[in-house]
C-alpha cells in the first residue's frame, strides 16, 4: 500500500544555494545528513505532509554527480513512501516492473528505499521509502 508522496528529490550542485530559494519562500531546513551509501549530502525541507529533498553529491562516482554532469540541476525522483517495502518489491518484481534495487538499502533517516527503474514509470526515476520503524522519516 503506497502511503503518501514522501518527497521530490532535487539534485543540486550546492545544498546552500539550493537552500536559498526555500528559504527566500519562508521555508526552513528540517535536516540534513550525509548518506555514504548514496554518496550524497542531503537536506530535506518540510512542504505540508510532504518534503523536497535536496540532493548534493560528496563523490564523483555518485548517482548524483553523474545525474548533474548529464542533465544538470532539477528534479531527480519522485519518493513514495510505502507500508511494507519488501512486499511492494516482491508484487512490482511479479508484474514485470525494471526495478533498480529488488532488496532495499539504507536510504536517509534509517528508512529503506530501493528505486524503480525509469523504463517502467513513464520516465520518471520512482524511490519507494519505508519509514525507519524506530520512529524516523
Amino acid at each position: 500500500m503506497v502511503r503518501k508522496i514522501d518527497h521530490i528529490g532535487i539534485a543540486v550542485p550546492s545544498l546552500e544555494q539550493g537552500l536559498g530559494f526555500y528559504r527566500a519562500l519562508g521555508l526552513e531546513c528540517t535536516g540534513r545528513e550525509t548518506v555514504e551509501s548514496q554518496k550524497v549530502e542531503v537536506a530535506f525541507i518540510e512542504v505540508g505532509e510532504s518534503r523536497v529533498e535536496l540532493l548534493e553529491p560528496t563523490s564523483p562516482e555518485s548517482p548524483i554527480a553523474r545525474f548533474l554532469e548529464k542533465r544538470g540541476q532539477g528534479i531527480h525522483h519522485l519518493c513514495l513512501q510505502v507500508q511494507d517495502l519488501v512486499e511492494r518489491l516482491a508484487a512490482l518484481k511479479a508484474a514485470g516492473v525494471r526495478l533498480i534495487n529488488e532488496t532495499p538499502v539504507e536510504g536517509a533517516g534509517g528508512c529503506r528505499v530501493a528505486f524503480v527503474h525509469p523504463a517502467s514509470t513513464g520516465g520518471v526515476l520512482v524511490e519507494l521509502s519505508q519509514p525507519d520503524p524506530d520512529g524516523g522519516p
